[in-house]
């Protein structure tokens, strides 16, 4: 073997060796070049389709999809693999025949592509199919379009604005707009609203009165504070107005869970009432002497606003009969549930007529409002406004800690001495304690009145009234007054004690930031409420102008429901 070669021996080795230059090549070479690569790339190609067309001439001279048995291979020797050919697999033919794009073969080109795209009608697509986008996007809002203008779209992003949700059918009539755009309320009674000053309907009014003016049974659920007595009373007065009243009435029921929400009710409806002239409304609720009101029904009533108890009462008297009384309105249906008149409202209910019109309105839908509901309603719309069971907006919710009762009272003398003016509402969870905070605040140089449901009905009536007129700043009260009862303008809720259900904490402070109006509520709280502080932080949390205070956040009953 010889020995390597040294580095300056390799370095003679190349020094002897020629230097290679590089040849340029000209242009007509590169071309010459080009074209030659194309002629062969062209020749091969021709020889492969040669080559696949004398493959398919040979199987179709054959006959046989079958391929030839292979001989036998040599275990000596490896077999030959052959490559497939991937032209044949991928060689169609086409006929004149298969021609799809004649009209009676693929149907009416002309037909919409798209329809019913997210949040849409189908209007965003011409005739042709083509998108009209840039023509909806230029369209004028539905503030600004007529009655007539108004599209399916433009009632859809109605509603949106304010918070009207359809449940139960898709043939809800449109909502009202302004009161005089209504086709279906009689004039009489649009002069009327006009004439007590309802400028704009409420969310629930513009949906519900329109579906009642249509005789159709209804399921409302609706804040606090919505505006619900004037929903149902419209279409209730536009019933009566119609009917020709040759027999003996009432053609109108409402029936509400307590005296208090009923007079309230009777209130709204005589102010109606009293600009149509003709309409005759009773009230029949407990508390009141039973011969006085036997002398009004005797008198001829069209509406008849009653409790469930004191109306089945005078039923078994035959004071009055319900054959003619074709619309009924249940208000606040949950209540009277929790209230147990659900055997009295069986009672009456079953001596209706079975044709007529029934609004239910619930602030929630308990197994047995649902039921009753789906025993006496046919095929209802449910309409629900905003978020059900929730405050209103425009409540701003305070909550405060408090470690004993000299700490309450005091908390509670701060927040009426906040600079708010009055009327305002301090609830108390007994009757008892009701007389002692009232008594307190009284010595604190406040003007009080006293509501609870061991008063008579002439008491109960007396303080509301004096608060109403502005004799008294405060209304120290229970839960007798958290549920249709309509002080105008209350400006401050204070929870003196924490209610013992959640639902009555929703309903307290909605007596405040009503119509739209800002509000201001007020909740002490101690160590026993903490089975209600998860759901209160959630509720905090939920509204728009509160915030959540430290202690709460950081609770651990405020963490996790329990």
């Amino acid at each position: 073997m010889a020995p390597p070669l040294s580095v300056d021996e390799l370095l003679a080795q190349q020094a002897q060796q020629p230097v290679a230059r590089p040849r340029f090549v000209s242009r007509k070479e590169r071309e010459k070049h080009r074209e030659a690569e194309q002629a062969a790339a062209s020749e091969a190609d021709a020889a492969k389709q040669a080559q696949v067309k004398r493959a398919r001439i040979d199987w179709l001279h054959r006959g046989d999809t079958k391929p030839a048995p292979a001989p036998a291979a040599d275990v000596r020797t490896r077999p030959v693999r052959r490559a497939r050919d991937t032209m044949k697999r991928f060689h169609f033919e086409w006929s004149a025949d298969d021609d799809t794009s004649e009209a009676g073969v693929a149907g009416d080109v002309s037909a919409p592509v798209l329809r019913r795209r997210a949040g849409m009608d189908g209007s965003e697509r011409s005739a042709s199919g083509r998108s009209t986008m840039p023509s909806i996007l230029a369209e004028k809002p539905w503030s600004d379009k007529t009655l007539e203008e108004m599209r399916p779209r433009d009632w859809r992003i109605f509603r949106e604005d304010y918070q009207i949700q359809i449940k139960g059918g898709t043939d809800a009539p449109p909502p009202l707009r302004a009161w005089r755009e209504s086709r279906c309320i009689p004039p009489a009674l649009l002069d009327a609203i006009d004439a007590l000053g309802y400028r704009e309907p409420t969310p629930i009014q513009r949906q519900a009165i329109p579906v009642g003016l249509q005789c159709r049974d209804l399921i409302g659920l609706a804040e606090t504070g919505s505006g619900k007595t004037l929903s149902f009373v419209v279409p209730m007065l536009a019933h009566v107005l119609r009917t020709s009243r040759t027999h003996g009435g009432p053609y109108g029921l409402i029936l509400a869970p307590t005296r208090e929400l009923a007079q309230q009710i009777e209130v709204e409806a005589h102010k109606l009432a009293r600009q149509l002239g003709g309409v005759r409304v009773v009230s029949i609720v407990g508390g009141r002497d039973l011969g006085e009101q036997a002398h009004w029904l005797g008198e001829g009533a069209d509406m008849v606003i009653a409790t469930p108890g004191r109306l089945q009462d005078c039923l078994e008297r035959h004071m009055l009969v319900l054959t003619q009384c074709r619309f009924l309105v249940l208000d606040e249906a949950d209540r009277m549930i929790d209230m147990n008149y659900e055997d009295a409202l069986h009672a009456i209910l079953d001596c209706l007529p079975a044709q007529r019109t029934t609004m239910l309105y619930s602030a929630t839908m308990p197994p047995t409002v649902d039921r009753m509901a789906r025993t006496y309603l046919q095929q209802p719309l449910t309409i629900v406004i905003g978020q059900a069971g929730q405050a209103v907006g425009t409540v701003e919710q305070r909550v405060e800690m408090i470690h004993s009762e000299a700490e309450r009272l005091q908390g509670t003398l701060q927040a009426l001495d906040s600079g708010l003016a009055p009327p305002m509402m301090v609830f108390v969870n007994q009757k008892a304690n009701a007389d002692v905070v009232g008594r307190e605040l009284r010595r604190a140089g406040w003007h009080v009145a006293i509501l609870h449901s061991g008063l008579s009905q002439p008491q109960r009536e007396a303080a509301i009234a004096s608060v109403r007129e502005g004799v008294n700043e405060i209304l120290c009260c229970t839960d007798i007054g958290a549920r249709g009862l309509d002080l105008p303008n209350v400006s401050l809720v204070v929870n003196y004690q924490f209610p013992t259900q959640f639902a009555s904490y929703i309903h307290r402070i909605g007596r405040t930031g009503r119509a739209g109006r800002r509000g201001c509520a007020v909740t002490m709280v101690g160590d026993d409420d903490a089975e209600h502080f998860y759901a209160l932080r959630l509720e905090l949390a939920k509204s728009p102008v509160s915030s959540v205070p430290a202690f709460l956040a950081q609770h651990p009953a405020a963490m996790a429901s329990t």
